[in-house]
């Protein structure tokens, strides 16, 4: 089964950027009376990095987690000091490729989980190294 190749990046650790956040909740079923607004400003890289020196981004490509909402082009953010757990969705290195999966941990076997029925689950072996716990994604419209 081919694996999905990842583009591994680093956040910008320089300049932040501070972006208007409405603090009002949006509501998605029916529409609400207008409001005023007080906007705050939000920096992404503080909302979203709890561990910057241990966080990577990468770009998702391939079709193996279309169940799980991640299709190519989606940026993950990936905190290599989480420990991973059973359901948690990893990057992992196998065979020397990144791939990007769901761990399932099952009577002590643990298992990279496509979510995707045209994929197999593949048996975490020795030479199989869990890199990283995706925290966020960035999905692309």
């Amino acid at each position: 089964m081919p694996q999905a190749k990842l583009e591994i990046f680093r956040p910008s650790s320089g300049k932040r950027i501070r972006l208007k956040f409405v603090e009002n909740l949006i509501p998605a079923g029916f529409p609400s009376p207008a409001f005023d607004y007080v906007e705050k400003e939000l920096d992404l890289n503080e909302y979203l990095i709890k561990h910057p020196s241990s966080t990577f981004l990468a770009r998702v490509t391939g079709d193996s987690m279309i169940n799980a909402n991640l299709k190519e082009g989606d940026i993950l953010i990936i905190d290599k000091a989480k420990e991973p757990r059973s359901g948690d969705t990893v990057v992992a290195i196998v065979d020397g490729e990144f791939t990007v999966k769901k761990l399932q941990i099952t009577k002590g076997r643990y298992f990279l989980k496509p979510e995707n029925e045209n994929y197999s689950p593949i048996e975490v072996t020795a030479d199989t190294e869990i890199w990283g716990v995706v925290i966020k994604a960035v999905i692309s419209l």
